[in-house]
């Protein structure tokens, strides 16, 4: 039986918290059907995620990845910045 890892998560979104050390908050959007009427609904959830570096700023767009749990809320961590805040 060979192994063969899991792909690790990738998601894209918007900065809109670095107020904490090494942690920003990024929000995620995504647009669903909605289930009697069809027409398209934008949903959205907020993802904790590593900063090491701590370059992200409010209104980056950004990579995120998944990984082990780094803290309580803690499973993701920033993998480059997309787009930089005007």
């Amino acid at each position: 039986m060979s192994e063969v890892g899991k792909t690790a998560r990738v998601l894209v979104g918007k900065v809109v918290s670095n107020k904490m050390e090494k942690t920003v908050v990024v929000k995620v959007e995504r647009v669903v059907a909605h289930p009697l009427y069809g027409k398209f609904i934008r949903r959205s959830s907020k993802v904790l995620a590593h900063d090491a570096a701590g370059e992200c700023r409010e209104g980056d767009t950004v990579q995120v990845q998944s990984t082990r749990p780094i803290s309580k809320g803690k499973s993701w961590v920033v993998e480059r910045v997309l787009a930089k805040a005007s």
